[in-house]
C-alpha cells in the first residue's frame, strides 16, 4: 500500500449531450460529444483516520467523491488542485471522482482495473448529480463520441481524430443539478439531432457548428454567451456553449481575435493518468 497516489485528469468540454436515465447509476448518462482539455486536476489520495476533501486548498463538500470512497471502503484526504473554476462546464467534479478512484486504488492496493474505477467514479458522479457523461469522457481524452451512455461496461465509444488549440472564456456557472433534475425532453431531442450530425461528419468544425445548434434549441444559450459567440463568429472564428456553464470556448484564436484575454488550452489527446506523488 502506498502512503499517498497522485492522478492527472484532463478536464472536460461537453458541446451537446442526451440525458439517458436508468435504475442502475453505472447505466445512466449521457451520449454526446466533447473535448477533454490538457488544463485538468491533479488529485491526490493519502489514508486518513477521516475523510476529508479540499479543492485549491480549501475544504469543501463533494458527493461524487465521497461515494467513490465509500464504494472502494476506504477514508481519506484528497486534495485537488486546478486552475479551472468550479461549475463553470469543465467537469472538474467528474475529474475529481476519477482521479480519487485512480489515486484509491493505488494507495489502498485495491487491484481494480481502469474499466472497474471508471465504473465507480461515473456511477459516484450520476448519483451526487453533478454530471452524466465527464468521467468516461475525462477517462478517454481527445475529442470523445459518446454512441451510448454510461460506464465503461454499457458505453460506446468513437471520437474525432484532431488536436487544436481550445481557448476559453468564463463568464458564470449554471447550477448543473438543477438543470439536470428539470424536465430534460427539450435537451435530449436537441442532443440527439446534434450527436446524428456529428456522426455523419466527424470533424472538429462540425462539432462547434452542432453544439452551437443545440445550445440554441435547447433553450440553455445565455444572451450574455451568445453576444460572446456572435462576436467570436463575426471574425470568422468558431465558437459555442460549454455544457453546463456560461463559458464560451473557441478553436484556435477565435476568442483572442475577437478582443477577449481568453485561457489558452488544448486538446489533450490521452485520458486520465497516474502521476507521480509528491509526499504531503
Amino acid at each position: 500500500m502506498a502512503d499517498v497516489a497522485q492522478a492527472f485528469v484532463p478536464g472536460h468540454v461537453t458541446g451537446f449531450f442526451t440525458t439517458e436515465p436508468d435504475s442502475d447509476p453505472t447505466k445512466a448518462g449521457s451520449r454526446g460529444c466533447g473535448i477533454a482539455l490538457s488544463d485538468g486536476v491533479t488529485v491526490t489520495v493519502q489514508p486518513a483516520d477521516a475523510t476529508s476533501v479540499a479543492l485549491n486548498g480549501e475544504e469543501i463538500s463533494m458527493g461524487a467523491v465521497e461515494r467513490v470512497l465509500d464504494a472502494l471502503d476506504v477514508t481519506a484526504a484528497v486534495r485537488g488542485v486546478t486552475d479551472l473554476p468550479l461549475g463553470s462546464g469543465f467537469g472538474v467534479s467528474g475529474a475529481m471522482a476519477l482521479g480519487t478512484a485512480l489515486g484509491a486504488n493505488t494507495a489502498f492496493d485495491r487491484r481494480l482495473s481502469r474499466n472497474e474505477l471508471v465504473t465507480i467514479a461515473h456511477g459516484a458522479e450520476v448519483q451526487a448529480g453533478t454530471g452524466l457523461g465527464d468521467v468516461v469522457a475525462q477517462a478517454q481524452g481527445g475529442v470523445t463520441i459518446r454512441l451510448e451512455a454510461g460506464g465503461p461496461h454499457t458505453n460506446v465509444l468513437d471520437a474525432i481524430p484532431a488536436r487544436r488549440r481550445v481557448e476559453y472564456h468564463v463568464i458564470g456557472g449554471l447550477a448543473t443539478e438543477e438543470v439536470l433534475n428539470g424536465n430534460t425532453d427539450t435537451i435530449s431531442m436537441a442532443g440527439k439531432k446534434a450527436l446524428s450530425d456529428v456522426v455523419e461528419d466527424p470533424t472538429l468544425n462540425r462539432f462547434m457548428r452542432a453544439s452551437r445548434e443545440f445550445a440554441r434549441e435547447s433553450s440553455l444559450l445565455t444572451t450574455r454567451v451568445r453576444d460572446v459567440i456572435l462576436d467570436v463568429n463575426k471574425i470568422g472564428g468558431t465558437a459555442t456553449m460549454a455544457m453546463l456553464g456560461k463559458t464560451v470556448i473557441a478553436l484556435d484564436t477565435g476568442l483572442s481575435d475577437a478582443g477577449y484575454d481568453p485561457q489558452v488550452s488544448k486538446v489533450y489527446p490521452t485520458g486520465a493518468a497516474l502521476e507521480p506523488a509528491q509526499r504531503q
